[in-house]
């Protein structure tokens, strides 16, 4: 596992996050549905996201964050992506940030899954800092930490070795494999299958520093070219583009890491368990009969007083109160990632002995993971004093 996986991880999710909430709260702000009660403003939406990224980047944050440490759990990361979340006037409910937390992770894992290269992570991790520079491109101080992280980034994984990535990629891949949510964007561009999987395509560019399959070729001492066959490759591959750019400023080339959601339609933002979501032109009727509404990101918004007396905003992903009642109540918020199965063994005893025993171990640790001890404790510690 590398130990340097875990800023490359929250950088991405982190990009993710803001731009689904960027995305949804244009949409809320220039929609005409008055279902929702709440009263902000353009500015409300600059402020969220100044306040995000501010804190995102945030110079102690980041140091802490890039010292080579274990990656975290998913419960782990949740939380302190959802600590980010809230660290402006914004508030999710858990099940809405379930919603949120999975999109996030299903965008990323698609992006790794199509890198042309272990190296390119970086390019997908530049194309999402790039991205939020532009966020806050009229907040000097708040662009200035994006840069300042952004060359810490540089000093950190450039010198690193293709296996070093490699190792990085499935580190990544490892973590999310378990991860098969399905997302009506992906599935409306036939990029992912009924069950959650992505297709891959079979097409394409080759990464850098590789030819284009399909040729056999044998050579002699000397280097000189004596023989080739022709192979069938199943795809359609073409020359590789030109390299992207590794520095503070230039072109990726890469489209991995942007914001895929500039140009979709708010009901394209859903996720999904049980089944696939509806096309453009013909609804599905099977997705009325599961929690896939994640649309309306900013639905729901209700004014709250907080205890230092500051406007906040409640945010609630689903459509309706109802849909969030029925969500909580089939522990829908958490359950998806973190079921607990409990078996009863009742024909020997001394297997129910040991069983007892190592229930109570589990229920030791899960106490201890809650507690100051756990993983990520430190920096949600750094957060809260931000």
């Amino acid at each position: 596992m590398s130990m340097k996986t875990l800023p490359l991880l929250f950088i991405n999710l982190g990009g993710e996050m803001l731009y689904i909430l960027d995305q949804r709260l244009r949409a809320q702000n220039t929609s005409d549905d008055n279902t929702h009660k709440g009263v902000w403003s353009e500015d409300d939406r600059k402020r969220v996201i100044n306040d995000i990224i501010g804190t995102m980047f945030n110079k102690g944050f980041m140091e802490e964050l890039l010292m080579p440490q274990e990656l975290y759990s998913h419960r782990a990361l949740r939380t302190v992506l959802t600590r980010l979340a809230h660290a402006s006037i914004m508030r999710l409910n858990p099940a809405s940030m379930d919603r949120l937390y999975e999109l996030m992770v299903m965008a990323f894992k698609y992006q790794i899954l199509l890198c042309p290269r272990p190296r390119d992570l970086l390019l997908i991790s530049y194309n999402h800092i790039d991205a939020l520079k532009e966020f806050v491109k009229d907040t000097p101080i708040i662009a200035n930490q994006v840069d300042e992280t952004h060359r810490k980034i540089i000093e950190v994984y450039t010198p690193l070795s293709e296996s070093e990535f490699q190792l990085l990629r499935q580190t990544l891949l490892i973590f999310f494999q378990d991860m098969h949510v399905r997302v009506s964007l992906f599935l409306t561009n036939k990029v992912q299958n009924p069950n959650g999987h992505f297709a891959l395509p079979t097409t394409g560019p080759v990464p850098q520093g590789s030819e284009v399959p399909g040729f056999i070729r044998v050579f002699n001492s000397r280097g000189k070219e004596m023989r080739r066959w022709e192979f069938p490759t199943g795809g359609s591959y073409t020359n590789p583009p030109q390299e992207g750019s590794f520095e503070l400023f230039g072109n990726r080339v890469i489209r991995l890491g942007t914001n895929m959601y500039s140009v979709t339609q708010p009901d394209e933002t859903h996720t999904s368990k049980s089944s696939s979501l509806k096309d453009s032109s013909a609804p599905n009727p099977l997705a009325k009969e599961e929690l896939n509404l994640l649309a309306h990101l900013m639905g729901g918004m209700e004014v709250e007083s907080l205890v230092h007396s500051e406007i906040c905003f409640r945010v609630n992903l689903f459509s309706s109160d109802q849909e969030e009642e029925q969500a909580s109540a089939s522990g829908e918020g958490g359950a998806s990632l973190f079921e607990v199965i409990s078996i009863q063994a009742t024909q020997d005893v001394q297997t129910n002995t040991e069983l007892a025993r190592i229930v109570e171990e589990f229920a030791e640790e899960g106490s201890q993971s809650e507690g100051p001890s756990s993983k990520g404790d430190d920096l949600l510690a750094m957060m809260d004093e931000l």
